[in-house]
């Protein structure tokens, strides 16, 4: 699994500049067999998805991810997590939830704008439910065995 926000994010929660991120990116895609946790559109969407076999689309409501990134910030801040990287620790973002409840308005439509430019043939999987989820991740288990 590769996590764009371990690649991204510098400590302290700098930023990366771009031509360094995007190595990083083309390194962690090489090899034949990856799962990208992130789209990073604008920044490496170009890169993944020209090499993607398949798009899946975690499509939860806002609300939902509201909740999550308060339950994170407020109870999450001492755990190691593998998504995020060393010396960004969990805290409260006002800009994070911002993001968050517009993601469906500003996001959207340039990830999709950006999905018809460099994978228009890469089949999309969305979900929207655990159960979907569930689903999926026992079907790819299977098939992967």
């Amino acid at each position: 699994m590769v996590h764009l926000d371990v690649l991204y994010w510098r400590p302290g929660w700098n930023p990366s500049d771009k031509a360094s991120f995007r190595l990083r990116v083309a390194e962690a895609i090489a090899g034949d067999a990856w799962v990208i946790d992130g789209s990073f559109s604008g920044l490496a969407f170009d890169l993944t998805l020209a090499r993607a076999d398949t798009l899946v689309v975690i499509d939860r409501p806002r609300w939902l991810c509201q909740w999550r990134i308060l339950w994170r910030s407020a109870f999450d801040r001492d755990t190691t997590r593998p998504d995020l990287p060393e010396g960004c620790p969990e805290q409260f973002d006002w800009k994070l939830m911002k993001e968050a409840w517009r993601y469906d308005t500003e996001r959207v439509p340039v990830i999709e704008a950006e999905r018809l430019q460099y994978g228009p043939d890469v089949p999309v999987v969305r979900l929207r439910r655990d159960r979907d989820i569930q689903g999926f991740l026992e079907s790819v288990s299977v098939h992967g065995e």
